[in-house]
């Protein structure tokens, strides 16, 4: 098979959350492990910091790459979901994984995969780990998919765990109060292994430490232990939660291991990590007059920390295109946005996107009006047509919705 076709099967033919939702979820690592065994546990053969949570975990992921590859180091990054191209999940210094190697693994293991019926997440993780332990990198970044305990990364024992907040997303799955997906979450945490702790809630933060004392481990909480950050090329308000969890994972990683990373190199990583790592969509500007503006926050944290910002931004009038996918609890999400804007209703063109008409006819009961498009594409060139040069547009409500606009 060649890439698009590999792509093709390993979309259509097997389980992926990011299409089809709660089918797809897998409630134990019995595959994963299983495929890493028949691998020849190529995790064991590489450094690892593995990062959970809620919100702000691809940037604070994507934010601790940069730092290292600026040290000189090899670095491997894996994270999800892709915004264009399924090779984003897995990086080495920035570079995405080849074609062929993709290619050649799906090729050479199908018939594995075909029998023990593993989900699109379980053959992406044992993609990344055969790649990384191949190309001998220094350490790789290892991003949750969802969760933590039960997500297939979790088969891996890092130098730090990372768990960046907790806020109520994926309830269906981790449990619908802040403490059972704080326990979710915080089944990255081992005996040993100290852990880092971005943004906790009182009723979080206990949960974190009875974790970490089972385990025999130290919990650093980064917003007690870090005062200033530097700047980054990274604009949105949340990324001071996300610099702070960074710098304290650094100071750790430096105490645990023989990895040196200077202040400069944390300075100039915060400063190029999208040169770096070709991170997109946190807050992206993609032209001026008028303004345009995505972001990829789709939870009721995320967007009520977006929009706050987006209310700080100077414009005439305010045009958003709006989509999300169908398992969004809309009570939640579609208060938080502004009465005083033109909305731009599109499904993202996935399977589980939400019909436009649906999302209209639900935002309307909040007082948010709009038209409905066909696509978030003809919903982003009205919003230009219409907009003045005064004016600011924002794209949000889903990763896909983004991921259609870059």
């Amino acid at each position: 098979m060649n890439y698009a076709e590999t792509l093709h099967w390993m979309f259509n033919q097997l389980p992926m959350y990011q299409n089809q939702g709660a089918t797809a979820y897998k409630k134990d690592l019995t595959n994963t492990l299983i495929l890493s065994e028949y691998l020849g546990n190529p995790e064991r053969k590489i450094k690892t910091i593995h990062v959970a949570g809620t919100n702000g975990k691809g940037s604070t992921s994507h934010l601790l790459a940069s730092v290292l590859q600026e040290a000189g180091y090899k670095v491997g990054l894996y994270t999800s979901p892709h915004l264009k191209d399924y090779r984003e999940r897995i990086k080495i210094n920035g570079e995405n994984i080849s074609e062929d190697f993709v290619c050649d693994f799906i090729n050479e293991h199908k018939s594995f995969f075909e029998q023990h019926q593993l989900s699109f997440f379980e053959m992406t993780v044992g993609l990344a780990f055969d790649y990384f332990a191949k190309e001998d990198i220094d350490i790789a970044i290892i991003e949750v998919g969802m969760g933590g305990r039960l997500d297939s990364t979790n088969i891996i024992t890092p130098l730090v765990s990372v768990i960046t907040n907790i806020g109520l997303d994926h309830t269906q799955f981790l449990g619908d109060t802040l403490p059972l997906i704080a326990a979710e979450k915080a089944g990255i945490i081992k005996e040993n292994i100290p852990v880092v702790i971005g943004e906790y809630t009182a009723e979080t933060k206990p949960v974190f430490i009875e974790k970490a004392q089972n385990e025999s481990t130290q919990i650093y909480f980064a917003s007690e232990l870090i005062d200033e950050t530097f700047p980054s090329v990274l604009l949105g308000d949340y990324q001071v939660h996300n610099k702070k969890t960074v710098l304290q994972t650094i100071k750790i990683l430096q105490e645990v291991s023989d990895f040196k990373i200077t202040e400069e190199n944390c300075r100039n990583g915060f400063l190029n990590v999208i040169k770096n790592t070709h991170l997109q969509g946190r807050w992206q500007v993609l032209q001026e007059n008028p303004k345009v503006i995505c972001d990829t926050a789709h939870n009721k944290d995320g967007l009520k920390i977006v929009l706050n910002q987006l209310q700080k931004e100077e414009f005439s009038k305010l045009h958003i295109v709006l989509g999300v996918v169908n398992d969004k609890d809309l009570s939640e999400i579609l208060p938080l946005f502004p009465k005083n804007a033109n909305y731009y209703f599109s499904k993202p063109n996935i399977p589980r996107g939400l019909d436009a008409a649906v999302l209209q006819k639900v935002a309307l009961e909040f007082g948010l009006i709009g038209e409905v498009y066909n696509s978030v594409r003809n919903a982003y060139e009205k919003a230009l047509q219409v907009a003045s040069s005064g004016d600011l547009i924002y794209i949000g409500g889903s990763t896909f919705v983004v991921a259609e606009i870059l």
